[in-house]
């Protein structure tokens, strides 16, 4: 139980947790075992993710005075909450530990100011990150340049090889 000074500073501490994070992806965690939670906490940090179980009530009154205020509806049951900067990381290690581990429940989160639903979520976990995304374009500009390239040898080597109109041998009269 908590008394009133360890609540505000409950609030406070989830008021700039919700406030500073660019990404929020709330769960429902029902089920898992301690060691799953454990696990599940280790990956989220090797990435710079907080993931945290939450008091619903007072989780609350914290997102009354927050850009995440929408989420509110979300805290029913045993809620954790994933705060992180990578919105994608942070979706894609819950929904592939949702796979292996069926107590864990994507239920909605928030992207900058963007609410997101389940499938939203699900939809962010499934893009590139930005890493990711910038090996694509890399990798499109560099096949992109070699083929430029290479036609442009080719054209090259094709017309050095057509005769010119002085090395034309004139017919003999």
């Amino acid at each position: 139980m908590m008394n009133k000074e360890q609540k505000k500073n409950y609030i406070t501490e989830m008021t700039n947790q919700f406030e500073n994070s660019k990404a929020v992806m709330v769960t429902h965690y029902q089920g898992l075992t301690m060691p799953q939670l454990d696990e599940l906490r280790s990956k989220m940090r090797e990435h710079g993710i907080v993931f945290k179980i939450t008091k619903n009530r007072i989780t609350k009154l914290a997102l009354e005075k927050t850009r995440c205020k929408d989420l509110s509806n979300l805290f029913s049951g045993p809620t954790a909450v994933a705060f992180s900067e990578d919105a994608i990381m942070s979706a894609r290690i819950l929904s592939n530990f949702a796979k292996d581990n069926q107590n864990l429940k994507l239920i909605g989160g928030i992207m900058e100011n963007e609410i997101l639903d389940q499938e939203g979520v699900q939809n962010v976990a499934n893009l590139p990150t930005l890493d990711e995304a910038r090996a694509k374009i890399i990798g499109i500009l560099n096949a992109s340049a070699s083929k430029i390239v290479s036609i442009l040898l080719a054209r090259s080597k094709k017309m050095s090889s057509l005769p010119t109109e002085n090395s034309e041998t004139k017919p003999k009269e």
